[in-house]
């Protein structure tokens, strides 16, 4: 079986005469695109009621309403659509006349076929490039930080990243939250041969049932209670560029199926048409979910699966590269002081060892929260503290007063309470051994010294 070529875009022809039309319609079948065909204005628009197109190619003269016609009727009703005027009997008061209705290029007949797919690519790339607006007008363009680090961990991250860039394959990033998933995406989608494409971002946890098939495929104005307007849905925004499906482990069961279609033939049906779309779009997917666990309990498909797991990178917990801490608290305290409109602090050797012996649940995002806090706080030339909660998120309260009535029963400072005599307990087991104690903790050494300054604990006091 013939591997199907990518779409390029669907084009609608409006031409009345026959052979012409058919003639157009075969030879922008050859060069890549979906082709509609019209045989005069009125068929034209009742095409579009039905199937959406990218550009529209209209002859001039026509009987009755003719292309300068198609041309207003357009942009009245499809404002962001191009129209290609074609005709072979061209004068520049005509061609001036189509322009200024809103035509995206004029061209005389008999059309080099060079120059036609030109002009339609023109008129592609400027719809394109306005739908990518009107997305990132709409608030959901996300930073686009590179990521940095040093450490082999996050080395091994990066040249799988670059290597996978220059392919179109499906790519599954892994990681716990905050690890930088997204930024990997973006570094990916940057360094491929879509980067000229858009990059559109999805949570699909985020998206309501009863709204998912409209958010991923669109649906046409008046095809359910509600539609009042067409909508270009994700897959539709991101043609020809990449779509970032985040926490892709929470899309309901009844959506897999649909994604899986998209992914294995390159099409959809979007709610209202007739016709299924064609989208050439990479998908790269993310989740902090254990997958396969969740494959194999049967609440991810299997087929779904294995078209997303083509290329997997495993992204480390911050935890797993502390040496890279130092890295990232100096760029982001550099950032955060630039928004704030001062110079960039120093950080004291203390607070980078408090940073790198902290176990960072949540991962880089919590860093960055972390020295944004600090620096809103402390506006001095240098980070001298910071305020780090325990891990789990529960703020010490060690010296809060008991209760009158008996044993203190708030729970952050009885388990601060409990922190410390377990602490106080290794290090007397361990007379001291910094290294033997943290084995008995079950952490390691830079996670003690933590816990050491936040109870203000004397390791050597401690160990009698």
């Amino acid at each position: 079986m013939p591997e199907k070529r990518p779409a390029r875009g669907r084009v609608l022809v409006v031409e009345d005469e026959a052979y012409v039309r058919s003639s157009l319609g075969e030879l922008l079948g050859s060069r890549g695109f979906d082709v509609d065909l019209s045989a005069n204005v009125t068929d034209a628009f009742a095409s579009l009621a039905r199937s959406p197109v990218d550009v529209v190619l209209t002859d001039l003269r026509m009987p009755g309403a003719d292309g300068l016609d198609l041309v207003r009727k357009m942009q009245a009703a499809y404002p962001q659509l191009g129209v290609v005027v074609l005709t072979g009997q061209g004068t520049i008061a005509s061609a001036v006349e189509c322009i200024k209705a809103g035509a995206s290029d004029y061209i005389l007949k008999p059309a080099d076929p060079d120059a036609l797919e030109v002009a339609l690519e023109r008129a592609l790339a400027s719809r394109a490039l306005q739908r990518e607006v009107d997305y990132l007008r709409g608030g959901d363009a996300g930073a686009d930080d590179a990521p940095i680090g040093t450490t082999p961990a996050w080395m091994r991250v990066m040249e799988t990243a670059r290597s996978v860039a220059s392919s179109d394959a499906t790519v599954l990033l892994l990681g716990e939250s905050g690890t930088g998933k997204e930024l990997v995406a973006r570094l990916i989608h940057r360094r491929g041969r879509r980067s000229k494409g858009p990059y559109v971002r999805v949570n699909c946890a985020a998206i309501p049932m009863e709204m998912w098939e409209s958010e991923f495929f669109g649906h046409r104005r008046g095809s359910f209670t509600g539609a009042v307007a067409d909508r270009e849905g994700r897959f539709r925004l991101a043609h020809n560029g990449t779509l970032f499906m985040d926490e892709i482990a929470d899309m309901p069961l009844t959506a897999q199926a649909k994604i899986l279609r998209v992914l294995q033939d390159g099409e959809f049906d979007r709610v209202g048409d007739e016709r299924p779309t064609r989208v050439d779009v990479r998908v790269i997917a993310a989740t902090n979910s254990d997958i396969d666990a969740l494959v194999a309990d049967r609440r991810f498909r299997q087929d779904l699966f294995y078209r997303l797991n083509v290329v997997r990178i495993e992204l480390p917990p911050l935890r797993d590269r502390p040496d890279d801490i130092p890295l990232l608290a100096s760029r982001f305290a550099g950032e955060i002081a630039a928004r704030l409109g001062r110079p960039a602090p120093g950080i004291t050797p203390e607070v980078l060892d408090d940073l790198r012996a902290y176990p960072w649940p949540g991962n880089v995002r919590e860093l960055r929260n972390v020295i944004e806090r600090a620096l809103i706080l402390d506006p001095g030339t240098a980070l001298t503290s910071l305020d780090l909660p325990p891990v789990g998120g529960l703020a010490a309260s060690a010296g809060a007063p008991p209760a009158a009535d008996g044993p203190d029963l708030n729970i952050r400072s009885a388990v601060a309470a409990r922190e410390k005599e377990v602490l106080v307990e290794a290090l007397r087991r361990s007379k001291g051994v910094r290294k033997e104690a943290a084995r008995l903790l079950g952490i390691d050494q830079r996670n003690l010294a933590y816990y050491v300054r936040k109870h203000g604990v004397d390791p050597d006091e401690a160990a009698g």
